[in-house]
């Protein structure tokens, strides 16, 4: 588990493709000794493992079906990624939970300042759409931010300049790709739901009530 709080900023020092996916080796000298082979670690939010260090960089290696749902696929040589050791459960939970299991990729389609701000408008897919609330928390390449706006196919965050400057938004352009995960309370709220409701999904099934029929009912008081 993470809190979406970064700790540093690390560099791809090599993006090797391997058979069915790809190592990744990532300076980090701000972690020094404080990580051991085996712990998890969230790379632009996505939780990966430790494998192996050399020279202030530990290795870590990613799956194909990794490749294929988030961005990691388009780090090479050079790349900046933001950077965040798993939670202790000592830890102050300064973010919001944060698992590391990226939902969807998404773009950002508008950033502009706003005073000390800066304003992301992002557009995101439809399953993780399903999640986003105004004031609610989403993960965007690991950072945890707090949703200012939701429309239709996106949703707009406001970036406080500590965030800014201490992760890898200050270097994305317009259309450039995020990794997003929703709040993973709503996840888990929502599929209650539609076990209570006898659906698996938003689609009820012939003869069975759809999660909008017994909502309608809850607040109806039936």
């Amino acid at each position: 588990m993470f809190t979406g709080l970064i700790e540093c900023e690390g560099i791809i020092t090599r993006a090797e493709r391997v058979s069915g996916g790809m190592r990744l080796e990532v300076y980090a000298p701000e972690f020094g000794r404080d990580m051991a082979i085996g712990d998890s670690i969230a790379v632009d939010g996505v939780c990966l493992t430790v494998v192996k260090f050399i020279r202030g960089a530990f290795l870590t290696d990613v799956s194909g079906e990794t490749l294929e749902r988030t961005t990691l696929g388009a780090l090479r040589q050079g790349s900046k990624v933001n950077l965040e050791r798993a939670l202790r459960l000592s830890d102050r939970l300064g973010g919001h939970i944060v698992s590391g299991h990226i939902d969807g990729v998404g773009r950002i389609e508008l950033k502009q300042q706003a005073g000390k701000f800066t304003v992301y408008q992002i557009q995101a897919p439809a399953e993780v759409m399903a999640y986003v609330i105004e004031k609610g928390s989403i993960a965007v390449d690991g950072i945890s931010l707090t949703v200012a706006r939701v429309g239709e196919t996106g949703f707009t965050v406001a970036v406080i300049p500590q965030t800014e400057e201490t992760t890898t938004l200050k270097e994305k352009p317009n259309g450039a790709p995020v990794n997003l995960e929703a709040d993973m309370l709503g996840k888990y709220v929502k599929r209650f739901v539609a076990l209570y409701a006898g659906v698996d999904d938003d689609t009820p099934a012939a003869g069975k009530r759809g999660l909008g029929d017994m909502l309608r009912e809850f607040t109806e008081g039936r």
